[in-house]
């Protein structure tokens, strides 16, 4: 008697488990909603991410606050995100530096950038570009490549931050091209931008929408876009690959993920109303201005993409020879 009564008790309970999980979701959220990126106020994942939760609290009716927890490559943001509670209060904009190569790069990364998180959808994908303040006598690729070979050491290039994509683009060039530029890493796209502006370092590479203003006024030179296609609204920049580097392609990407252990009906009702944000017609608009393409997937098809990202980025720094931070 006592053993079926404990077997129907666990009936109970699951069925009542099964009532308030979608209960659940169609009430969240009841409160404020924060969204961690990994990288400074200003910088291309910090625009796109604002832009998202701006759409999402007028859709929810409740604030999202966008929180920005920088350094290390993303791995901080990642690391708070990874250890909050798996309600769905905290998510994360997730990306190609946090998620993708600090588990190649990282020797004693604190989380897995897979099985620690919930992932939800890519947002975007976005190309980085290589730029030259004007004072530096190379206006392609190949007449770069000439000068750092004939000047080793000697050029430095700066970046939003070690770990990120634009830093791992530049050292994988290196390494293909077999050129020696020194790497200098800033907290953060925009301080590096404002000294290339200023001429204290003589090159770049970031994201494409935190550079486009001042590549359209001229104030400073891109040389190569690391796309496999050309930008619309830089269309006279050729990609690596025309620049006589076939095997060169880096596509920087930002998504949205969870703690793990949030409950898959909150995930799905994160996701459905992602995809109505991305379909807006003023954020496909804003995306297109940025040169970031939207680029949403299913949440298997997002966990599958991470986990390809996060083979393909260690076997670059393998390769590459890039030293483990």
């Amino acid at each position: 008697m006592k053993q079926r009564i404990s077997v129907l008790a666990t009936v109970a309970l699951a069925s009542v488990f099964l009532i308030v999980q979608p209960s659940q979701a169609q009430q969240y959220p009841t409160k404020p909603v924060r969204y961690v990126v990994a990288f400074a106020a200003g910088d291309s994942p910090d625009i796109v991410a604002r832009l998202v939760g701006d759409k999402l609290s007028r859709i929810w009716d409740q604030q999202v606050l966008v929180e920005n927890r920088t350094g290390a490559g993303g791995t901080i943001a990642g690391n708070f995100v990874a250890k909050s509670a798996p309600d769905g209060y905290t998510l994360f904009h997730c990306n190609i530096a946090s998620n993708g190569i600090a588990p190649g790069l990282y020797a004693k990364l604190p989380y897995d950038g897979l099985r620690d998180f919930s992932p939800i959808s890519r947002i975007g994908t976005t190309p980085n570009a290589l730029n030259v303040h004007p004072s530096v006598p190379v206006r392609t690729l190949k007449e770069f490549v000439v000068h750092a070979k004939a000047t080793p050491g000697k050029i430095s290039y700066g970046h939003g931050g070690v770990g990120a994509s634009p830093h791992l683009s530049m050292e994988l060039f290196k390494s293909i091209a077999q050129i020696d530029v020194v790497h200098i890493a800033y907290k953060g796209a925009s301080p590096a931008l404002t000294d290339l502006l200023g001429g204290q370092i003589p090159v770049m590479i970031s994201n494409v929408p935190a550079l486009l203003p001042y590549v359209q006024s001229g104030k400073i030179r891109p040389l190569a876009v690391t796309s496999p296609k050309r930008v619309a609204p830089l269309p006279s920049i050729p990609t690596f690959i025309e620049s006589g580097y076939p095997t060169f392609e880096v596509t920087s990407w930002y998504g949205l993920c969870g703690p793990a252990g949030v409950p898959a009906p909150v995930l799905d009702k994160v996701h459905g109303d992602l995809l109505k944000v991305l379909q807006m017609p003023d954020v496909v608009q804003r995306f297109a201005d940025m040169v970031v393409e939207p680029a949403p997937q299913s949440r298997e098809e997002f966990t599958g993409y991470i986990r390809s990202e996060m083979a393909r980025w260690a076997k670059v720094v393998k390769d590459a020879g890039i030293p483990l931070q």
